[in-house]
């Protein structure tokens, strides 16, 4: 069976709050592992203020390096959601109110409800394909292979089963996890000596520490289960060796 081609996605975090600390970035996590789970390998991330230039710029550089795009913030009703707008000039696309999105908003609001604020959340490129919202009603948008979608980490998670039949993804990503009791140092050049004899897998080395002791974890990951098993025990071979502990990690 032929393998499937490398599918790969960048990330752009777009908000000052983000970078102010005052905010926390979760989303991250969630797109990259939902991402793998699809053999969508996040290749880069960006944290960007809410700046119209920046996100142009830096939308149309990253649309062009991946093969998908995926935005989180500033499509909200206030005066600093500028994503959507920005996405327009980004395209050349015109901006205005989106006659779907508005069709869907008007039927979540009481009537009376429907105010000048909310209606600017079905502002967006006027062409664009919307990501539907179980959770609050506004919709995120794509156009072309660019997504955008909510900040709020509650919201962005409730609409990823949205998209996911709109992406074409590779092979899942796998992933293994070793948690030995020892330090970076002690294992470096052995760890070396397996990376570069299982050049498909990637291999992470992350220390942790737990109960007063070092330890560090060794992360696996390839899209090939046969590969992970050989470098895994490639891995326990020297571990084993060095009469290295291997530990349980919660």
């Amino acid at each position: 069976m032929k393998n499937k081609k490398e599918i790969f996605a960048g990330i752009i975090i777009i908000g000052n709050e983000i970078l102010s600390g005052r905010t926390q970035d979760t989303n991250t996590s969630t797109l990259s592992i939902w991402l793998n789970s699809l053999g969508i390998k996040v290749q880069e991330v960006r944290t960007i203020p809410d700046i119209e230039k920046t996100i142009i710029n830096t939308v149309n550089e990253l649309r062009k390096k991946y093969d998908y795009i995926f935005t989180t913030g500033g499509i909200g009703p206030t005066h600093d959601d500028i994503t959507a707008s920005s996405i327009s000039k980004a395209f050349n696309l015109s901006y205005g109110p989106h006659k779907e999105a508005m069709g869907i908003l008007e039927k979540y609001y009481k009537p009376g409800e429907f105010n000048e604020g909310r209606q600017k959340m079905a502002y967006m490129p006027t062409e664009a394909n919307l990501i539907l919202n179980p959770t609050s009603g506004a919709p995120g948008f794509n156009v072309e292979n660019v997504f955008c979608l909510p900040g709020v980490p509650s919201i962005l998670k409730s609409m990823l089963g949205e998209i996911t039949n709109k992406l074409i993804g590779g092979d899942p990503i796998l992933s293994h996890t070793i948690n030995l009791r020892t330090v970076e140092s002690e294992i470096a050049s052995s760890l070396s000596d397996v990376q570069k004899d299982n050049k498909e897998v990637e291999i992470g080395s992350y220390p942790f520490f737990r109960a007063g002791k070092l330890g560090v974890a060794i992360v696996l990951r390839c899209s090939k289960k046969n590969k992970i098993d050989k470098c895994n025990l490639e891995i326990l071979q020297f571990v084993k060796e060095k009469n290295i502990e291997i530990v349980e990690r919660d």
